[in-house]
């Protein structure tokens, strides 16, 4: 458990195009005066951080038509004991040069550095995740691995924590990160208390590997996608790798030597893989009983689905079905409401006071 201060203060660090949710999220948690918490609670300071000469005061412009209120800049980011860096606006363009020489300076007077979302892309960039374990939005795992190699990116868990660095995974797992920190520096029944405040579970159980989709490749003449696709729509027989190397005509060596280069895994573990998506499916859209879709699923057993489902997925099929499965309830029409343009409502701001 970290103690730092009697009122811990937390930078977050606000750049042009965030998404508004990984902004309001540690706002909400951090910026809040809460009945039955620890008083003081923490001191949070909304910076303005990036390109374009933000300083502090000014407004930042979020997604969404919505504009950060940012009383603090790069001296408070600097000396705070904990900065989170929240989603980027753009993934795929470097960030600020002024965020990555900030954070590295932050981490080196012992300040905790905390990423949400795709905002490990910032905090990669800084170097101070080589050699380390990270986690990001599982949408983004590809992209993350090949820029930052150095990285052992973890697309199945909810966040990884260093102590001087903590990374999250994607979207509402920002939630999961806060309750996390607030965990570390107050204790679990402070953690507890917050949880219930914000409806929300102390621990998720599972990890990011109950959200991740597998979907199967495009069709190409020159690849395994046909073999694939035949393959998938047999998951309820029980198919051998020499089932698959003579539907592909050639060897079950060869076989394996191909699937590993379009796959990255092996014949028996992509089929493994597409009986569990298979089967998070059937518990998603349906009232099938477990052993039913054990058969379906070429996974043979519901004790045998059980096993493997949850090895892979981080939770047992009934519980995923309970958090996951579509409900036919039906709610009535919400009144007509006007739709507001830019320009047409009033602006809302987020403050860090």
């Amino acid at each position: 458990m970290r103690y730092i201060s009697a009122m811990r203060s937390i930078a977050l660090a606000v750049t042009p195009g965030m998404p508004i949710f990984d902004l309001a999220v540690p706002c909400h948690v951090f910026g809040t005066d809460r009945p039955g918490l620890p008083d003081p609670w923490y001191e949070l300071r909304v910076c303005a951080i990036g390109p374009g000469g933000a300083e502090a005061g000014d407004p930042v412009a979020a997604r969404s038509w919505f504009a950060a209120h940012t009383p603090y800049g790069t001296e408070e980011l600097i000396a705070a004991d904990t900065v989170i860096v929240p989603a980027s606006a753009d993934v795929r363009g470097d960030p600020p040069e002024e965020l990555i020489a900030a954070l590295r300076e932050a981490h080196r007077r012992g300040a905790r550095i905390v990423s949400l979302c795709s905002g490990a892309f910032t905090l990669a960039a800084t170097g101070l995740l080589d050699g380390r374990t990270a986690a990001t939005h599982w949408m983004y795992a590809a992209l993350f691995a090949e820029r930052y190699p150095a990285v052992r990116l973890d697309p199945s868990v909810l966040y990884v924590d260093h102590g001087d660095v903590l990374t999250g995974a994607g979207s509402t797992a920002c939630i999961d990160v806060c309750l996390h920190l607030v965990r570390e520096d107050y204790g679990t029944e402070a953690a507890n208390t917050l949880a219930r405040q914000l409806v929300a579970p102390a621990h998720r159980p599972g990890g990011q590997a109950q959200y991740i989709e597998a979907p199967l490749p495009e069709r190409t003449d020159d690849s395994l996608a046909p073999l694939l696709h035949w393959a998938a729509e047999r998951l309820h027989e029980p198919l051998t790798v020499a089932d698959l190397a003579r539907r592909a005509h050639t060897s079950p060596r060869t076989l394996a030597r191909r699937f590993h280069a379009a796959t990255g895994t092996t014949p028996l573990r992509w089929l493994q893989g597409q009986r569990i998506a298979r089967a998070r499916e059937l518990l998603e859209g349906g009232d099938l009983p477990v052993d039913r879709i054990a058969e379906l699923c070429g996974l043979g057993t519901a004790a045998n689905l059980r096993r493997h489902f949850t090895r892979a997925v981080g939770v047992p099929p009934h519980d995923y079905r309970r958090a996951f499965r579509a409900r036919e309830t039906r709610l009535p029409a919400p009144p007509a409401i006007e739709e507001r343009g830019p320009g047409r409502g009033p602006a809302f701001q987020l403050s860090g006071d």
